[in-house]
């Protein structure tokens, strides 16, 4: 324990050694600041009178609409727009931890500690997800408190958003890593990531895409990319549901804890591949 706890430290003092860690929460503390200057609402007996979005007045027809409604519509949409932004960032600040400590005098100087490889990994890793939730807890936290100050509502489920892109930032991160130790280049890990980010996006209408190629094989192929890539899209909508106290939609037969579910496992395994590739390095 005493090795993870060094890890997790070494991994802060090199990001904010490197300017990472600074540009990480000020890049965090810019949505922060633009979001509680954009919105101005005027409250009445608990009913929104009037509102001002980035400086334009909402044309409300001379009616009074629920804050509670209003708050919590704006939460779960809010959300969804944290979870590109929260996971975007994180994988930013987070996947050079694998290159740089690929390089060479730094990975001699790691392997002669005594800690194995797997475990050097793994610690990387969870010093990554550490930084990473770090953030979150800061932005997710911040808006959530300036929502608060500014409604005087609070909905206990926008914090709930969190650990949905918490989840995909742990899955997205493992495959950061395996594309770390298999190439020693942060560029290609980031470029690949959100390529598959991106790809598995698309994939959330498989049924009409594979129903659109000529081939038999073709449709095969792409609904088994659907069942094994990560489930980017039904995340973020699970991010939403989660804070509006719904359900998941439109993920047809495919229900909520298989979205979970598939994901994780296409997690597990790109860090087991991960600590395996990096076991089996020559250095």
């Amino acid at each position: 324990m005493r090795a993870w706890g060094a890890s997790i430290e070494e991994v802060f003092r090199e990001a904010a050694a490197r300017w990472t860690l600074v540009a990480y929460f000020l890049l965090s503390s810019l949505f922060i600041l633009v979001f509680a200057l954009a919105v101005n609402l005027d409250i009445v007996n608990g009913a929104l009178a009037g509102a001002r979005l980035f400086g334009q007045s909402v044309d409300l027809n001379g009616r009074t609409i629920s804050i509670d409604r209003l708050v919590l519509g704006f939460e779960s949409g809010f959300s969804g727009f944290l979870y590109l932004v929260g996971t975007f960032l994180a994988l930013f600040a987070t996947a050079h931890l694998v290159p740089r400590l690929q390089e060479k005098g730094t990975v001699d100087l790691y392997l002669s500690r005594p800690v194995g490889r797997i475990p050097l990994l793994l610690s990387r890793y969870c010093a990554g997800l550490t930084l990473s939730a770090a953030n979150l807890v800061y932005l997710i936290g911040t808006i959530w408190l300036i929502i608060i100050w500014k409604t005087r509502v609070v909905h206990w489920r926008f914090l709930l958003g969190g650990t949905t892109i918490f989840f995909a930032i742990a899955v997205l991160l493992a495959f950061t890593f395996s594309i770390g130790v298999l190439t020693s280049s942060t560029g290609v890990s980031l470029m690949t990531t959100y390529a598959i980010f991106f790809f598995s996006a698309i994939l959330v209408a498989h049924e009409k895409i594979a129903a659109a190629v000529s081939s038999e094989w073709a449709a095969r192929i792409i609904h088994g990319l659907y069942w094994v890539l990560p489930k980017t899209a039904e995340l973020g909508r699970a991010a939403v549901a989660q804070v509006a106290g719904g359900t998941l939609r439109g993920v047809g037969s495919f229900d909520l804890l298989g979205v979970y579910g598939s994901t994780a496992l296409f997690g597990l395994s790109a860090l087991a591949l991960a600590c395996w590739l990096f076991s089996r390095k020559d250095f």
